[in-house]
Formats: structure tokens, C-alpha cells, sequence
């Protein structure tokens, strides 16, 4: 493998920027990371005990997936309790502890914060469920049937079916955009909003830098209860009711951004704190624009331009990427190629025939040089593909609710390999609760810790370079190429110009004219600055700049 070609690194100007604009995020997804005490299960102990190798690849902040109290129909997705640890994971005083040795190791902590529902075991809906007069019934989605005792609305539910399901107790429909025991907060009601934002004060409160708001186009409903229209006619598969709707009155309120300068307000009295949104369905563009408009919403936000992406192109990456301008009263980006929702990014996007490491290399390249900010996801700096679970040992609701038309989640949410020759990859002692990859062995961190050339070490090369470099962690995008398998832009910050090229195919691309007079900061898969080979990366400083 070709190693970055370092050169002297300028310093980022970051003196008068807030530490996460840029910054490179590391998600760890609590089950799959690392076991602690042996049950097979990762926890917020084993999580601690690694932090030490999440600092090493030079990363500013981490990212945990929910932990807290549930039942886990939707793994740690659907809450019972806000404000606590559940067993399987620990314990309040073990997440105190984990945060206390990430900010020695100088790492930032964010946490989930599921704002749209909560699982139907919380206190809250228990109490809203008993009656129609209490202090809670108003606190989540509720509707009478219609005369002939059918839902209140076609509004159907991401993991398929009604998105109604009714309630003797209450004689009414209770509203969920995901799994029935997943019901839908009524966020509009105010009483609900200073539930949450307490929510969002206590964890601040115990040293949180920042959240991560899942699902929040889905936390406000239309009071009026219209009918969804269908949607138009189209090519693509539908594996789902969910699918033959426009999603425009069970979720997307137009008062949600009112909410959330309520959370800024809040997380404002609070030096240092980062908010960034997940944003998904149809309009994601427009609401994520919405909700980080001006200072007084969220930081940053992110969709899913690359998370379901069949094809990387050069045309997917530009087209997403000015969509974002450096312009007044225009939010702050964030990118992720892989999450704890989507497949392995290897597995949709390593061309026929490509070779998967070069690609992997490639891919990172391109991450690192995006501008906004970046999600690494676990495993991501490994090279993991995506695992085949079979049918029974699939944990995973919503591929079991559609199996076998969508793919299971369960294949990116695997155990990390730690060491190759130990039990389990030395995740755990225990069977794990999803089966380890077949190939993940070999790609485990002792063997690549040990490798140079390996795509961890790479990682930390470029997410250093990165970091150094002030154009590529904050600098603005210009003379975008996207033509063929080409994909090359600029990054420009005061004086400093880094010139960025990609090949995303198969045959080698002359690119003398594109970097002409610049010094390689990172040439990856042989590439130089005349010529990229398949998979080839190329960052170039251009001349005359700092």
C-alpha cells in the first residue's frame, strides 16, 4: 500500500471556532464495541477500557448509541427511562467514569437523544395510557377511531404496517412511526418539551459535550390528522406501505425548529456543547437546511445523501456536497458513509472487480477531505464489510418485519475485532449476540496495529492530516470536476489551497492539468500528481499557499 506523502502541516485556525466545527466524530454502537464482563454483550466498562485507542485515531469527539434503560424491541431505540443506565450496560456511576477518562484523553462525548417516542414501557406512557384526564394523557399521539373502528388516519409506520395501534385501556389509537411499542410523543404539547429539555439539562449536567437528535423530522405530527396523499409513480422497489406515502402530515411539523431553539437556548448556557440532527425521508435536504438556519438552532446536521447510497459517484458526492455553501445564515454539514442503520459502506459501494482494500483506502480519503463534519463509524477505520446473518439468529425488527426484501441492520452492527487469535476476536469470553464476520478476524486492531500499512493506521494518518490542515478542516469548497470516474475539488481557507482528486473506477485517469504545481500531502494507491490509478487518492497543496 502507498502511504500518505507527509509534508510539513500548517496549524488550523481554530482559535475563534468552536472545537466541533470540522471535527472528526468517532460513533461507537455500545452492544458491538466491547465486553466487559463477559456476557456477550458490549458495555459502557468495556467502552472505557478502550478509549485509549479511539484518542490514538485522533479523533475529537465520540458519539454513543442509546444506552439507556429499555426493552430493546428496537435495541436501546425505544427508552423506558431517560435519565439512567440499563443493566446490560452498567451503570450511572460506569457512565460517569466513561466520561471522565474520555475528556483526560481530550475526547468530546455526544449521546443519542431519541426525541420523537419512547418505548411503551417508559412511566410516562404508562401513566398517559391509564386514562383521558390525567396529568400525562396528553403526552403522547392519541385518536379515536373513526366510526367504523379504523385508525384515525392512513398513516403507516417505517417498519411497516398502521402507524395506529389501539389501546382498550384508553378505548383510543395511539400513534407510532416505528414499532408499536415504540409510541409517538406529542412534542407539541409544552409540558412534553420541558420533560425533554430536563432530559437534556441532566446529562449536561454530568459532563455531556453534545447529542445527537434521532429522528427529529418525525417528533411533531399534524393536530388536524389529515390523510397522507400517495406518492408518485415510480421505479423503485416498495417494500413497505410506509413507502406508498407523501410523508407530509405524520411527521415534518412546521413548529419542530421551534423546539429546537428551545434545545439551543438550552444547551447555550452550556460552554462547548454541539447539537447535530439526523435527518431522513424525502424532503431531508430542506428540513436539515431548516433546522440549523442561522444561531439559534441546531450546530450541524446529517441525512442520508451517502448511508443508503447503492453507487459512490463523483456526481453523488458533489451534488450533496453543494448543497451545503459557505454562505450567511446557512448551517454547518456533517457525513457519514456508515452507521448503525446502514450497510457496511464496502459491501454497496467496491466496484466489480476493484480491489476492496484500495478501495477502503480510497473511501477514507475522501471522508477526511469532505467539508462539515465527519462520523467515523466502529470498524469503519478496520475495513469491515457487511455480514450475512441468516434468518435465525436476525435480531434486527424491521428485517424481520420485511424479511427478506430489506436488509438487515444486524450485519453492520457486528462485534469488533480486537485480537485475531482470541476467543471471539476478543470481543468477549461469551457467544456474542450477533455472530462475529467470517472475514473480520484478520482485520482485527492487534493485526493492524502491527501493520503500517493497514487502513487503521491510515486513518489516523489522514484524520491527522485533516487536522492540520486548515483548508481541510474548515476551509469552503470551489472548482468541483465530476466527469466520469474523476471526482476533484478545492479546499480554501485564508492562504492555504488543498487540491483534492479521486478515481472511483476502474481505469487510470491523467489529472497533470487538474494539479498542476502541487505537493502531495497524501497520495494513496500509487497515485502521483499526473496520474490516478484505479482507487487512486491525491491531496495536493497547491504552490504559493501557507
Amino acid at each position: 500500500m502507498t502511504q500518505p506523502l507527509v509534508q510539513n502541516a500548517s496549524l488550523p485556525a481554530t482559535a475563534e471556532m468552536p472545537w466541533w466545527k470540522g471535527a472528526a466524530i468517532y460513533q461507537i454502537y455500545p452492544r458491538s464495541f466491547a465486553d466487559s464482563n463477559g456476557d456477550g454483550i458490549g458495555d459502557l466498562a468495556g467502552i472505557t477500557a478502550r478509549l485509549d485507542y479511539v484518542a490514538s485515531l485522533g479523533v475529537d469527539a465520540i458519539w454513543l448509541s442509546p444506552f439507556y434503560p429499555s426493552p430493546m424491541d428496537d435495541f436501546g431505540y425505544d427508552i423506558a427511562d431517560y435519565c439512567g443506565v440499563d443493566p446490560i450496560f452498567g451503570t450511572l456511576a460506569d457512565f460517569d467514569m466513561l466520561v471522565a477518562r474520555a475528556h483526560a484523553l481530550g475526547l468530546k462525548v455526544t449521546t443519542d437523544l431519541v426525541f420523537a417516542h419512547t418505548s411503551d414501557q417508559h412511566a410516562w406512557f404508562a401513566a398517559s395510557r391509564a386514562s383521558k384526564d390525567n396529568d400525562k394523557a396528553d403526552w403522547y399521539v392519541w385518536a379515536d377511531a373513526k366510526p367504523d373502528g379504523s385508525p384515525p388516519t392512513n398513516w403507516q409506520s417505517v417498519f411497516g404496517g398502521p402507524a395506529w395501534t389501539w389501546d382498550a385501556r384508553r378505548g383510543q389509537y395511539y400513534m407510532h412511526n416505528f414499532l408499536g411499542s415504540q409510541p409517538q410523543l406529542n412534542v407539541h404539547n409544552s409540558e412534553v418539551q420541558d420533560a425533554l429539555l430536563g432530559v437534556v439539562r441532566f446529562w449536561l449536567d454530568r459532563g455531556v459535550d453534545g447529542f445527537r437528535i434521532d429522528a427529529i423530522n418525525f417528533s411533531m405530527h399534524d393536530p388536524e390528522f389529515r390523510d397522507n396523499p400517495p406518492a408518485p409513480p415510480s421505479n423503485k422497489v416498495r417494500t413497505r406501505p410506509f413507502d406508498f406515502q407523501q410523508k407530509i402530515h405524520n411527521q415534518s411539523h412546521p413548529d419542530i425548529p421551534l423546539f429546537l431553539e428551545r434545545i439551543r437556548a438550552l444547551t447555550d448556557q452550556y460552554p462547548g456543547r454541539f447539537t447535530v440532527a439526523e435527518v431522513g425521508g424525502d424532503d431531508a435536504v430542506r428540513e436539515m437546511k431548516l433546522f440549523t438556519a442561522g444561531t439559534s438552532r441546531l450546530n450541524s446536521a446529517y441525512g442520508f445523501d451517502f448511508l443508503y447510497a447503492d453507487r459512490l459517484t463523483p456526481q453523488l458526492v458533489r451534488e450533496a456536497s453543494e448543497q451545503w455553501p459557505d454562505a450567511p445564515g446557512v448551517g454547518w454539514p456533517s457525513w457519514a458513509f456508515e452507521n448503525h442503520d446502514a450497510p457496511r459502506a464496502l459491501s454497496r459501494w467496491t466496484p466489480e472487480g476493484a480491489d476492496p482494500a484500495a478501495y477502503a483506502r480510497m473511501k477514507m480519503a475522501l471522508l477526511c477531505a469532505l467539508r462539515g463534519n465527519i462520523i467515523l463509524y466502529n470498524g469503519e477505520e478496520l475495513g469491515l464489510d457487511q455480514v450475512e446473518i441468516p434468518f435465525e439468529l436476525v435480531k434486527d425488527p424491521e428485517a424481520l418485519k420485511n424479511w427478506p426484501l430489506t436488509l438487515s441492520r444486524d450485519g453492520a452492527r457486528t462485534p469488533l475485532p480486537w485480537a485475531a487469535n482470541e476467543t471471539h476476536a476478543g470481543f468477549s469470553a461469551a457467544d456474542p449476540w450477533l455472530p462475529l464476520g467470517a472475514a473480520h478476524g484478520a482485520l482485527a486492531v492487534d493485526r493492524q496495529q502491527a501493520d503500517p500499512a493497514s487502513l487503521l493506521n491510515l486513518t489516523r494518518q489522514l484524520v491527522a492530516l485533516r487536522a492540520a490542515h486548515s483548508a481541510l478542516r474548515l476551509g469552503r469548497d470551489a472548482r468541483w470536476i465530476a466527469e466520469g470516474d474523476l471526482l476533484a475539488f478545492d479546499r480554501i481557507a485564508d492562504s492555504e489551497h488543498v487540491r483534492c482528486l479521486f478515481n472511483l473506477g476502474g481505469a487510470t485517469i491523467d489529472v497533470a492539468a487538474h494539479g498542476a504545481g502541487g505537493v502531495p500531502i497524501a497520495a494513496l494507491n500509487g497515485a502521483d500528481p499526473a496520474h490516478l490509478p484505479p482507487c487512486g487518492a491525491l491531496w495536493l497543496k497547491l504552490e504559493g499557499t501557507n
